[in-house]
Parts: structure tokens; C-alpha cells; sequence
């Protein structure tokens, strides 16, 4: 059993994801100065697949810790 949440990042450091159950997530976009954040919950395949590779950590997705992620909303 999963410990929620989790906390991922994409390798280019410009997304930052919190996995709060296997089919929902949040993610924070940093695109130049600007953050954008938005909720998802997988409801199709291809969906559920994308959590699945964050949760596993499979490139090019990569650890991330609480922290880094909430640095990401007060920038």
C-alpha cells in the first residue's frame, strides 16, 4: 500500500507533481516567471498510466520532496 502524498518532478525542473492517490494529482507548471497550477483525476487509460509512471518514478519523472514542491507555489 502507497503512502500519499507523493511528491514528483519532471527532469527539466519546469513541472512539479503532488500524487495524492493512484488516479489524482496536482501539478505546478513553471513556464519563464509564471506558475501555473492545475488538478487532475485520471479517468482514461492512457491517464491512469501517466500516474502509474509517477508514482514508479520512471524517467523522466523524478523525486521530489514536499518541500520543493511548496517552494514552487510562493515563487
Amino acid at each position: 500500500m502507497t503512502d500519499y502524498p507523493i511528491y514528483r518532478k519532471l527532469s527539466n525542473q519546469k513541472s512539479f507533481y503532488r500524487i495524492t492517490s493512484d488516479t489524482e494529482f496536482e501539478e505546478i507548471q513553471c513556464i519563464g516567471t509564471a506558475r501555473i497550477k492545475a488538478a487532475f483525476k485520471a479517468e482514461k487509460y492512457p491517464e491512469f498510466l501517466r500516474v502509474k509512471e509517477m508514482i514508479s518514478c520512471q524517467p523522466p519523472f523524478e523525486l521530489s520532496t514536499e518541500m520543493e514542491y511548496s517552494a514552487q507555489k510562493g515563487t
